[in-house]
């Protein structure tokens, strides 16, 4: 099917529009990170590369950002190792109460954490677990591994019948099957859920602000907020602070991108 050069023309022109609207806040955003801070800062001239240093040290980003850090790994590791061997349960094999075991891993999904994070808390301070990394990681775990069972097992639904059969005739286990021959075969699926749980994770706002209640485990958009109420007029230092918090999400997806939109296409089909 030819596509005339006016529609050619109209869709080139909506893209472009598109991003514009799109590309203009950041643009904006970048814009102001690099200009004065002040009235004095201006007269100096118009770009301060040194708003992001300034920003990273009165901000106190570093360390909010490697609890951040230490949280998304454990979430994330945690997300698909358990993801996987659920999705891999509920997507290949049949066992008795399969079904409403399922939906129950899908109420993780459905329920939101305003619901359940008052009486969380006061589960975790009953055990002695909050104000410790596990009160803010753990809650988390629990919500991620809801959509990655069911990420997963979409995947493992649409997988070839034919190639399991073939490794439990050729004497490979069920552990075999999954670590030898799905997984590797699935890596876009896989990729895809390990970035959208680390953007999920590292933009988490209620649960380290609620389990953390003395600060010490406070995460980078968390500290973004609190960086937020002392420099109110300090646009400069406050945009600085936005693109220091969004910049790993931003090089994540720029690295893993081939394989995150291969996974989006493929992985989420396949029901």
């Amino acid at each position: 099917m030819r596509i005339s050069p006016f529609e050619r023309f109209a869709n080139y022109a909506i893209l472009i529009i598109v991003a514009l609207v799109v590309l203009t806040p950041v643009a904006t955003i970048l814009v102001t990170a690099f200009g004065p801070a002040s009235a004095s800062d201006a007269r100096v001239g118009m770009w301060h590369p040194e708003n992001f240093q300034a920003a990273w040290v009165e901000g106190r980003f570093g360390q909010y950002m490697a609890t951040s850090v230490l949280v998304a790994v454990i979430v994330v590791t945690l997300t698909v190792v358990l993801s996987s061997l659920s999705g891999y349960a509920f997507g290949t094999m049949r066992f008795p109460g399969s079904t409403p075991l399922f939906y129950l891993f899908l109420l993780g999904i459905m329920v939101p954490a305003e619901v359940i994070v008052v009486p969380l808390f006061y589960d975790l301070r009953d055990i002695g677990l909050v104000d410790t990394i596990w009160a803010v990681a753990l809650p988390q775990v629990a919500q991620s591994v809801a959509f990655g069972t069911y990420w997963m097992r979409t995947y493992f639904r649409g997988v070839n019948r034919s190639m399991i059969e073939a490794a439990k005739l050729d004497g490979a286990s069920s552990r075999r099957i999954l670590w030898s021959v799905l997984l590797p075969m699935g890596r876009p699926a896989l990729t895809t859920m390990t970035v959208l749980v680390f953007m999920w994770t590292w933009n988490e706002f209620l649960i380290p602000l609620v389990m953390s209640p003395s600060g010490q485990f406070r995460t980078a958009p968390l500290g973004l907020a609190f960086f937020q109420g002392q420099y109110t007029q300090g646009t400069a230092l406050l945009a600085a602070g936005a693109i220091l918090v969004a910049l790993p999400v931003v090089l994540l997806y720029i690295f893993l991108q081939r394989h995150f939109i291969k996974g989006m296409l493929e992985g989420a089909v396949k029901e």
